[in-house]
């Protein structure tokens, strides 16, 4: 007797991290995904690449379009989906850059992108999917925008489902990085709706498995892109990151030297000047072997940006050791893009091995039966079945469905 396989449909679906799970999932089939491969605003459609990595991994090539320019109601069309296609998950990560605390602008501006998140809502009840699954940065559900989440929430529950969001440490699950984003659940009225609080009922991680030391670890020699990454352009930033202490150093050490003067680039020294010590204190800093890895957001590709120089070696992190940090396996296939570009898919992506839980999920959902912890846990990752312990119990929670008046 065959088992049922669920249709999946991805829609802003960039590498496939998020495919990614719910293709190692026995009870998925992805049928279709789309993607503008927009890098930024002003790069226009196609300049990131990322269809071709999503096709070489998934197996099936993303439509290549801009999602804000199709209407619900010819979406199922503009995929290639036959009339009579039962979506049973919507998979859909709009852009979080319009969200992110990270960009001062999105303090005061609404990004236009933004709206991307209610229309995906729209995209939901068009295509009738009993599940949909949205991951973005936090300030989406608590941030000045988070009116966008609000909007969604109450247009699947208008049209029949329970909606469930919340923001979460995905270290809490697994992941070997500090990475906080918002996770959103709905389900139709007629399904049981879980959470990933519910999936981990009575476990947690070891602390010891979600560190820098134990991802690099993990890393097969075979894996793609294990020796791709940039090199330095010239000899003083070769020289800058020579200095920086190893395991977890700072530019701020370089403060100790007597060639400070000549290490120190001009806007490290009008921090110093300012004294505004607590500004971007990650750039040109090095990982710590033993703690979680910091953010890995979509300008991963230069020391410059953030806290991504090897914890001993005088380089920027591999594109592989970036793609474990980011919960892709060692079969996730790399190659074919601009090297920048592969840095990008990798911090824009959700991470596989978080997506393969959300998998898991949505399969209780739809089944009924709860998997073992033991299952959620993705293969060719870092992460392995002894790194789970017990913890107390947390209470289930299950969507009341609200009542005309309320």
């Amino acid at each position: 007797m065959s088992k049922t396989v669920f249709f999946v449909v991805d829609l802003f679906s960039g590498a496939g991290g998020m495919s990614y799970g719910f293709h190692k999932h026995p009870g998925f089939k992805i049928v279709a995904a789309a993607d503008a491969e927009l890098g930024k605003p002003s790069s226009g459609e196609g300049k990131l690449q990322c269809n071709a990595t999503y096709a070489k991994n998934i197996g099936i090539r993303p439509v290549s379009t801009d999602l804000s320019a199709i209407g619900p109601d010819r979406l199922a069309q503009k995929l290639g989906l036959p009339h009579d296609c039962r979506v049973s998950v919507l998979l859909t990560c709009p852009p979080c850059t319009g969200f992110s605390r990270a960009i001062p602008s999105n303090h005061i501006r609404d990004d236009r992108r933004n709206s991307l998140v209610c229309r995906s809502a729209e995209f939901a009840v068009a295509l009738s999917a009993d599940i949909v699954i949205m991951e973005n940065a936090r300030e989406l559900i608590r941030g000045n925008f988070k009116h966008h989440y609000e909007g969604f929430r109450k247009f699947l529950e208008v049209h029949g489902y329970n909606v469930f969001g919340k923001t979460y440490m995905l270290s809490r699950f697994g992941l070997p990085q500090i990475r906080e984003r918002a996770i959103v659940i709905a389900a139709k009225r007629d399904l049981p709706l879980f959470t990933l609080d519910n999936l981990w009922d009575g476990w947690s991680v070891r602390v010891s498995a979600v560190t820098v030391r134990r991802a690099f670890s993990a890393i097969s020699p075979c894996a793609d892109g294990v020796a791709v990454f940039p090199h330095f352009s010239s000899d003083l930033v070769r020289r800058r990151i020579a200095a920086i202490p190893k395991n977890g150093g700072s530019w701020m050490d370089l403060l100790r030297r007597k060639d400070a003067g000549t290490l120190l680039t001009n806007s490290m020294k009008r921090i110093i000047a300012q004294k505004r010590f607590g500004s971007y204190p990650d750039i040109y800093g090095r990982m710590a072997w033993d703690k979680p890895a910091p953010t890995i957001k979509r300008e991963c590709c230069h020391v410059g940006n953030g806290r991504y120089v090897h914890p001993e070696e005088n380089r920027l992190c591999s594109v592989r050791e970036i793609a474990m940090l980011q919960g892709f396996p060692n079969d996730f296939v790399l190659n074919g893009a601009a090297v920048s570009n592969l840095y990008r898919h990798l911090g824009d992506a959700v991470p596989p091995l978080i997506s393969f839980q959300l998998a898991h999920l949505a399969h209780w959902i739809l089944t009924g039966k709860k998997p073992p912890i033991t299952d959620i846990l993705l293969p060719g990752t870092h992460l392995r079945s002894s790194d789970l312990v017990r913890r107390e119990q947390q209470e289930l929670f299950y969507e009341i469905p609200r009542t005309s008046g309320q």
